[in-house]
């Protein structure tokens, strides 16, 4: 057993019940709790997220993040040279031929996920949404941001009513004024960003539609959204923004707008008549 494990057990008779559920939990499944959310570790050992948090400062640490970079730390000094998670863990004795096919898999992986978690009935309640919204704004902070903007060149090309912002606090003045008629898509692969979250509950409070998509079906995020479309991929503490998880949010991107365009066939095909000519003479 590694450092950080023994430790847990060495401070396990002075726990609480509750806290002795999660670091029962954590001692029988360490490498599972490594992917796990704080509302989903919480689920699993039946407790609340404050038993789980109250954990973490018993443990010493700061919150539930770093509890999960430890552990993360901890594991992969025992186990050696490994250096990434996902599907195909990546090691530094990898050859370059394994290391491709491994970050290929992990990469198909990901999109087969977000795939395997769709819900037609949600997905077709968000087009309703994106279709009758007066604005869509894209929200996301750090990787997510370049997601969030990603989305919204996309979306451009076929409809005027999109927006991003790339300042935080930019997307919460934007988020203050959204209306009825309005649509929040906020992307966050943890679903527990803090300015991510802050966005999200302003424009829930100023009554906007809010489509998150997230890694975790119960994370704080998901508290204000109307609908969650849920990606895959499997992202370690010190994987933050992994190609994997982008990959899985793209796809769900792609899928989004195609649907949109498909529903909005005879105007979208215009704009994109339009958008496409009218950079024409900027390309070689």
């Amino acid at each position: 057993m590694n450092d950080f494990l023994n430790k847990i057990q060495g401070a396990y008779s002075g726990l609480t019940k509750a806290e002795k559920k999660v670091a029962d939990y954590i001692l029988d499944n360490p490498k599972q709790v490594i992917f796990m959310s704080i509302t989903d570790l919480a689920a699993a050992c039946g407790v609340g997220d404050t038993s789980v948090f109250r954990f973490c400062r018993t443990m010493e640490l700061k919150g539930y993040q770093e509890f999960r970079m430890q552990l993360s730390l901890s594991m992969s000094n025992e186990e050696g040279l490994e250096i990434s998670g996902g599907t195909q863990p990546i090691n530094l004795a990898d050859s370059f031929e394994l290391l491709s096919q491994k970050v290929m898999q992990n990469n198909v992986s990901a999109i087969n996920e977000a795939y395997s978690l769709l819900k037609p009935a949600e997905i077709a309640r968000a087009m309703y949404y994106f279709e009758k919204a007066q604005r869509i704004y894209f929200f996301g902070v750090g990787t997510s941001m370049v997601s969030a903007l990603a989305a919204m060149n996309k979306f451009l090309k076929i409809t005027p009513k999109v927006q991003c912002f790339t300042d935080s606090h930019m997307q919460a003045m934007a988020a203050s004024i959204l209306a009825q008629d309005d649509l929040a898509v906020v992307i966050s692969y943890s679903g527990s960003s803090k300015d991510t979250i802050q966005t999200a509950k302003l424009a829930k409070e100023n009554g906007a539609k809010v489509v998150s998509i997230t890694r975790h079906e119960k994370s704080p995020l998901t508290a204000y959204s109307d609908i969650t479309i849920l990606c895959g991929a499997h992202e370690g503490p010190f994987e933050g923004g992994s190609a994997s998880a982008q990959m899985s949010i793209l796809y769900l991107i792609d899928l989004l707008y195609m649907e949109y365009y498909k529903k909005c066939y005879e105007t979208s095909a215009v704009n994109s008549q339009k958008t496409s000519e009218s950079v024409l003479d900027k390309l070689c």
